[in-house]
């Protein structure tokens, strides 16, 4: 039977989070000999290795499970010495969270603001690709499009956000004078977040199937809405975004019937955690009041 040390736990998630055991070592206050051997001790203990030396260091699938498992003991650590009312400092609770740019920007950041208790480690990632950092062991939850559950996670439905093909009217008349046609969706200027960003070859796909524009990559979601109004390419943006911009004309609808409704669950590891329920009713709250 694997006897896990809870020192040897800390450095394995000190070790990722930090990229490197030097790093690890001024993050922990000991010395890299130190860090380096707890992770061969606790590698001896599970027989296989644990983390791939390179730069930065990477978790192997061994190590991404002994990684959640360190995730998971901080955080009750934290509530218990929490409920013992040691000292706050010691004791406030890290929860590492995922969520999409667009969710971020708009409805979650606020939600989030209102738990001054917590402190958050947020990354930023494509709605569609955030149970990869749940799989990996980096984060305790994700807000994502995916309604199929990570093993060991539970999902509840948040909502959606609703997208629709946008641009500014200078744009519209330079690019398309004859309205939407598939030959000048193939020459106008196209806004992506980045490769992962699958939204707008999803609206082409069903209305110029045969169009390959130019892409601007502009991977910030307030940037991406301010390069569409400042006429750099078209987009799919979210309504909780563009709104504001259609309403005084600064941007204009290419076409209503291209509206795709992205679907949002909340993801989160299946573990008794009073901090992790509260961070997940907040966030419920604010995703029925600001979307779909």
């Amino acid at each position: 039977m694997m006897d896990v040390d809870a020192d040897q736990l800390r450095t394995l998630a000190a070790v990722v989070d930090h990229g490197t055991f030097d790093r690890a070592a001024e993050a922990l206050r000991v010395t890299p000999s130190a860090v380096s051997q707890r992770i061969k001790g606790l590698e001896q203990q599970a027989g296989r290795v644990l983390v791939l030396r390179t730069k930065p260091i990477e978790p192997t699938e061994a190590g991404r499970i002994l990684l959640r498992l360190a995730r998971q003991l901080a955080l009750l650590e934290s509530e218990a010495l929490e409920a013992l009312g040691a000292d706050g400092s010691k004791a406030r609770p890290v929860i590492p969270l995922v969520i999409n740019a667009d969710s971020l920007a708009t409805w979650a950041l606020p939600a989030l603001a209102t738990l001054p208790e917590v402190s958050f480690e947020i990354t930023l990632d494509d709605q569609a690709h955030t149970l990869d950092r749940l799989r990996d062991g980096t984060v305790m939850a994700a807000i994502t499009s995916d309604p199929e559950p990570v093993p060991g996670c539970v999902v509840t439905r948040l909502g959606s956000m609703r997208y629709r093909p946008c641009a500014s009217p200078p744009f519209v008349e330079r690019w398309l004078p004859d309205g939407v046609t598939p030959a000048a969706l193939g020459r106008a200027p196209m806004l992506v977040f980045d490769r992962k960003d699958a939204l707008q070859d999803r609206y082409l796909a069903v209305h110029a199937p045969d169009a390959h524009p130019p892409r601007h990559y502009v991977p910030a979601s307030t940037e991406f809405v301010r390069a569409a109004e400042l006429g750099l390419g078209w987009g799919m943006l979210p309504d909780l975004q563009s709104e504001p911009l259609l309403a005084d004309g600064r941007l204009v609808v290419l076409r209503d019937a291209g509206a795709v409704d992205i679907p949002l669950f909340w993801q989160q590891w299946s573990v008794e955690s009073s901090t992790l329920a509260a961070v997940a009713a907040t966030l419920a709250r604010a995703a029925k009041q600001a979307v779909r």
